[in-house]
């Protein structure tokens, strides 16, 4: 069976730090796309962070130079290391990767359709 866990969500104050971990199971995370995602409560769930299979990265606009993602393949394991947190960070975090194919996404890397094994969420929340 393949799965993800999403762990290391919590709650901190605005110009904080957390960093989130995903351990996939059942699978291999080289050569794979992957990605975190994130989903506050009334909107739409949306690409935060992306490292490719060719481990090229992407940010979304609002998390560059805050954000970094990072992983170990040897670990099977995910990071979203976050910094200089604000209020809207907080969310529901998801980490995704594409199971079906070892494949470059490219431009579509932070589009939760290319994406086909998703991880359960952690919460993460940020007051000021």
């Amino acid at each position: 069976q393949v799965q993800l866990d999403e762990s290391g969500g919590g709650s901190v104050q605005a110009g904080g730090s957390l960093r989130l971990s995903c351990a996939a199971s059942g699978f291999s995370y080289s050569g794979r796309p992957l990605g975190w995602f994130r989903q506050a409560p009334g909107k739409e769930r949306w690409g935060v962070a992306s490292i490719d299979s060719d481990g090229s990265t992407r940010f979304a606009d609002s998390v560059k130079g805050r954000f970094t993602i990072t992983k170990v393949n040897a670990k099977n394991t995910l990071y979203l290391q976050m910094n200089s947190m604000k209020p809207e960070d907080t969310a529901v975090y998801y980490c995704a990767a594409v199971y079906s194919v070892r494949s470059r996404l490219g431009a579509s890397a932070l589009t939760p359709s290319q994406y086909d094994t998703w991880g359960q969420g952690t919460q993460v929340t940020v007051s000021s």
